[in-house]
């Protein structure tokens, strides 16, 4: 006679469609699991006569005092693969991890692969910090695995109603329209923008966005003539510089979505017969370290990195204790340098 086994987690896994992380977050009581997988779950192990086994329970949930840092690869003229905006940030999250003594697992994710697997269940870490991530409308759907497997996870990016998980990210809009503000200040109504204004880069449509907003408020408007596609990469500003040169549309103003895609505008520009500021006023975002340092020094928003690497960190070790965590949206701030005032610092 063969001997019935006993049902496991795996068995529930499987028939509630979910991961066996979820089916262990369930199960000891956790919150991060929505109320219709909660259920399904708990009724699939009262059928099937399921009993937590608390000694495995208990070293399932040791930590690993491990977090894991996912960075998405940009295109850079050097090997590192590292958007410099996010270097600063890295540092501000590394002397945290130390801060609350956590080790820092640092590794690039690729929306290709499979780098939404269960690094908890593995014990890699106990939760993940993800910093970019190309076309959003790809990526959400990663973000939304997340959640279901109940994966601890905070990002840096757009904060959206609705959208999966926690995030920090800066006051895009806002940032926008300060640029605009400052342009109409100095007499600049036709504003060119430079990079992806949709909802497949939502920090950047914000952006642009914002600046309409104070255009309008002047009677004047983004023209989307004047907008070109661009990542945020100096070779990518540059091309999409020539581009707007070439449409012979009027301008007198870039706002350009990145730091990096100013750079390369402002080279293009140059290449053009065309003098910043004199001819055309340019501003960036992000105030990256190069921008102080660019001919002419960068007009650019200034996104505190500082802080956003110490509240990534502290509110993903809430979520890792099962606390409540919201996303945090961070001021930003106009620095005007020579690229749009000839005054400037």
């Amino acid at each position: 006679m063969r001997r019935k086994t006993k049902a496991t987690s795996i068995d529930i896994a499987h028939l509630a469609g979910v991961s066996q992380a979820t089916v262990s977050r369930v199960l000891r009581g956790s919150p991060l699991v929505n109320a219709e997988t909660r259920k399904r779950v708990e009724t699939l192990a009262r059928e099937l006569n399921y009993k937590v086994d608390r000694h495995a329970s208990s070293l399932r949930t040791q930590r690993s005092g491990t977090l894991a840092l996912l960075l998405f690869e940009d295109p850079t003229p050097d090997e590192s693969h590292i958007n410099p905006f996010f270097l600063s940030m890295l540092g501000s999250i590394t002397r945290a991890c130390a801060r609350q003594g956590q080790d820092l697992l640092v590794s690039f994710q690729q929306l290709s692969d499979d780098w939404h697997a269960d690094y908890e269940d593995s014990m890699k870490a106990d939760g993940l910090i993800l910093l970019g991530y190309g076309d959003y409308t790809t990526y959400q759907a990663k973000l939304e695995k997340l959640v279901e497997q109940g994966t601890h996870f905070v990002r840096w990016g757009a904060v959206r109603e609705g959208q999966p998980g926690v995030s920090i990210g800066c006051d895009n809009h806002h940032g926008g329209r300060l640029v605009g503000e400052h342009l109409l200040a100095l007499g600049r109504r036709r504003v060119a923008f430079l990079g992806d204004a949709s909802n497949c880069y939502p920090e950047f449509f914000d952006r642009y966005r914002g600046c309409d907003v104070a255009l309008r408020a002047a009677g004047a408007a983004m023209d989307p003539q004047l907008q070109v596609d661009a990542e945020s990469a100096e070779e990518a500003g540059h091309e999409a510089a020539r581009q707007l040169l070439a449409r012979s549309i009027p301008f007198d103003a870039v706002f350009a979505a990145s730091d990096l895609i100013a750079i390369g505008a402002m080279r293009a520009l140059a290449e053009s017969g065309l003098r910043v500021p004199e001819d055309v006023a340019v501003v960036g975002f992000d105030d990256i370290p190069m921008a102080r340092f660019a001919s002419p020094a960068l007009s650019t928003v200034f996104q505190d990195t500082k802080l956003a690497g110490e509240l990534l960190v502290e509110t993903l070790m809430k979520r890792v204790r099962d606390e409540p965590a919201e996303s945090i949206t961070l001021p930003a701030t106009l620095v005007v340098r020579r690229s749009s005032d000839g005054c400037g610092d």
